[in-house]
C-alpha cells in the first residue's frame, strides 16, 4: 500500500490556540480530508476541484491566539458547506488552498458552470454529481 503524501496538515485548536481536538485536516494535491472523532472516527473528503469558493473569517477571539476559520462552499451534494475550523496560519493554508483549487480545476477541465445545473439538467441521464464527465 503506497503512503499518502500530505501537503498540509493541522489539528483544530482549542483553548489558547493549542490542538487540543480530535479534528485533523489533511490535504494532498487532489483533496481535502477532514477526520474527527475520537472512539468513533468520520472521514470526510472533499476534492479540490470541487470547491467553489472560501472564505477567511477572524473573530477577534481567534485572531488573539493566531488562528482562523476557513469557510468553504463546495457543488459537492453531501458537503455543500463545511468549515476548516481555528487552524494555524489561517491566510497561507486559504491562499494555497485557492491556488491549488484552480490548478486542479485546470487538470480536470471543470468550470463552476458545471455545478450550476439542476438534476434535472443532467445530460443522458449521468449523474451531476460527477464533474468531470462534461465539458
Amino acid at each position: 500500500m503506497s503512503e499518502i503524501e500530505y501537503i498540509w496538515k493541522d489539528r483544530k485548536r482549542t483553548i489558547f490556540g493549542l490542538p487540543l481536538s480530535f479534528t485533523v485536516y489533511k490535504l494532498t494535491k487532489e483533496k481535502l480530508l477532514i477526520e474527527s472523532g475520537f472512539l468513533s472516527k468520520k472521514e470526510e473528503e472533499v476534492r479540490l476541484y470541487r470547491i467553489m469558493d472560501l472564505t477567511l473569517n477572524r473573530p477577534f477571539g481567534q485572531r488573539i491566539f493566531g488562528v482562523g476559520t476557513i469557510h468553504c462552499c463546495t457543488g459537492d451534494k453531501s458537503t455543500p458547506e463545511f468549515n476548516i475550523e481555528k487552524i494555524k496560519n489561517p491566510s497561507e493554508i486559504k491562499n494555497m488552498l485557492s491556488d491549488m483549487v484552480e490548478s486542479e480545476r485546470q487538470r480536470k477541465r471543470v468550470s463552476a458552470r458545471e455545478f450550476m445545473t439542476d438534476d434535472e439538467e443532467c445530460y443522458d441521464g449521468d449523474d451531476c454529481d460527477s464533474g468531470d464527465d462534461h465539458e
